[in-house]
């Protein structure tokens, strides 16, 4: 909990990782590549007092993890959105399993979602199942760019996806969270479009869909979809570091979204350990759209703030959230409160 100028504000971290990424897991110079690329980003928009060194952050450990979202970053909640690139890295990059292992270790604080690649086939809908079981899950991660042999990429719209995407209706499964993102070497760009959204949200009602990273840099088009289609939503991992390298750009993005989404459709997330939770959260809750951007997007309100931080995703993942943080907000979206 995260507690500023008499209000709380209750954090779910909702896109975290615990990758192994170092060289010793790496396949290819395509796993060293890909390490590298994340470190840039981590790099370039992190405050310097937070920039690890390229050996850590290939190889960050569990205690690392812990204390930097609970013990320093404020972070009530968190959840683990696998990416395995089996094709890259020896044992996956960042699997399920891996992040379960740490939930186990760690009762109550963090959520594991599970992951599916259509081109399995018949046997990833039984590791779907599978996953299911063991996890409970209630969500999915998936990569559209990830590589598989001789295929870079496919589509949320091809015949087998829709096929998974039945399977996660039938499983309870219903917060599918999507990487359309900023490329990743080696990935292609345009295997991240974020075109199929439009399908598939209007196929699958019932289904959340949360374009992780909204889309960017295809801002626009996102925007436009989402504001059809009730249930996508856009997660802010690698929009949030803007704030403080580019905040201007951030006002622009967030009052975009704001305008076509409204506040109750955007979830907060480090993306972890490209970021830290720490640094992202004070400053938003500092953050204001500058005066002059005013009259086309608005201002952040502390109730706006508390909904991006950690009411929107504890509502689509059944978080309860303590009811002094909801208790002097106006017109807030439903939530499962708790007095603590």
């Amino acid at each position: 909990m995260y507690h500023k100028d008499g209000e709380q504000y209750f954090v779910v971290d909702s896109h975290i990782h615990f990758w192994d990424g170092g060289p010793s897991n790496q396949k290819n110079r395509y796993g060293e590549g890909f390490t590298g690329c994340f470190y840039d980003y981590h790099r370039n928009l992190s405050p310097s007092e937070y920039v690890w060194s390229l050996e850590k952050f290939g190889s960050y450990t569990e205690q690392d993890l812990v204390h930097d979202l609970f013990t320093e970053g404020y972070v009530d909640k968190a959840i683990f959105q696998p990416t395995y690139l089996t094709d890259f890295y020896i044992n996956g990059f960042n699997t399920t399993e891996r992040n379960g292992a740490v939930v186990e270790n760690h009762p109550g604080k963090f959520i594991v979602n599970g992951a599916f690649d259509p081109r399995d086939g018949e046997g990833g809908l039984e590791e779907l199942e599978r996953l299911a079981a063991r996890w409970g899950l209630k969500g999915v991660k998936l990569y559209t760019a990830e590589w598989k042999g001789e295929s870079k990429g496919y589509k949320l719209t091809d015949p087998w996806s829709y096929r998974y995407l039945e399977k996660c209706e039938q499983l309870g499964i219903r917060n599918i969270h999507i990487h359309k993102g900023p490329t990743i070497y080696p990935l292609n760009r345009d295997a991240f479009d974020v075109a199929d959204v439009d399908d598939v949200a209007t196929a699958f009602p019932n289904l959340n869909f949360i374009v992780e990273h909204v889309g960017l840099p295809r801002l626009e088009d996102f925007c436009w979809i989402a504001t059809q289609e009730p249930n996508v939503y856009g997660g802010l991992a690698v929009v949030m570091p803007f704030i403080q390298s580019r905040p201007r750009y951030f006002a622009k993005v967030i009052g975009e979204l704001l305008y076509w989404l409204d506040e109750n459709r955007l979830t907060f997330a480090s993306d972890y350990a490209i970021w830290q939770p720490k640094w992202l959260v004070e400053k938003f809750v500092d953050f204001q759209i500058p005066e002059d951007m005013q009259s086309e997007y608005g201002v952040l309100t502390p109730d706006i703030k508390k909904k991006i931080l950690g009411l929107n995703a504890a509502r689509l993942y059944d978080i309860e959230v303590p009811a002094a943080v909801t208790a002097s907000m106006n017109g807030s979206a439903p939530v499962a409160t708790v007095s603590i």
